[in-house]
């Protein structure tokens, strides 16, 4: 009769973990696919390995954001898709819960990035699409700021140059779609 009850370690674990489930490896831990209730409220339903989420899954938020894709040792790790609580979204590529890699960021007020990613930030590069003007910026990013080379598209002109901090400097010139150019340099004014 003692060698079917099971052991107090294992009485303990079923207990404190009633908020699982799915399937589970000879060691207990949580391993293949399965559901998880949160403490804090939030759910994942996905796959398992050795007690981490690894593989595919889909984590909801208690606040109403949500991430379908890949993890890796509980983190999103690989391709995905992340509703922002606002409104907004990311599809595309991350690294240890990082953005980066290649990916589209969706913001809620409709405009878009598409484009290179580095630790979260836009950054290499990319296009950003600003929703209301249909004006978009094509070109470098480092850490989330417009830098580099770059083409400022507008409705009927375009501005071809550098951008530092999200400004144009140096050399540059502007490209009319009457056939007219103006060339000149940008010089940052003291304030």
């Amino acid at each position: 009769l003692d060698s079917v009850r099971p052991s107090p370690l294992k009485q303990f674990f079923f207990t404190f973990d009633q908020e699982y489930d799915g399937e589970r490896n000879p060691e207990g831990e949580r391993h293949g696919r399965g559901k998880a209730h949160l403490p804090n409220g939030d759910t994942y339903d996905g796959e398992y390995e050795h007690g981490f989420r690894n593989g595919l899954g889909t984590y909801r938020f208690r606040n109403g954001a949500s991430y379908t894709g890949e993890y890796l040792q509980n983190k999103k790790h690989g391709r995905g898709i992340f509703f922002y609580p606002d409104g907004s979204k990311y599809e595309g590529d991350w690294v240890n819960d990082q953005r980066h890699g290649y990916g589209e960021y969706t913001y809620a007020n409709g405009d878009t990035y598409t484009g290179e990613w580095f630790n979260h930030n836009r950054h290499g590069q990319g296009t950003y699409v600003y929703k209301d003007t249909g004006s978009k910026y094509v070109g470098g990013w480092v850490n989330g700021n417009q830098e580099g080379q770059a083409e400022l598209i507008h409705l009927n002109h375009r501005f071809k140059g550098k951008f530092l901090n999200g400004n144009p400097v140096g050399h540059g010139k502007y490209v009319f779609d009457i056939g007219c150019e103006q060339h000149g340099e940008y010089m940052q004014s003291e304030q």
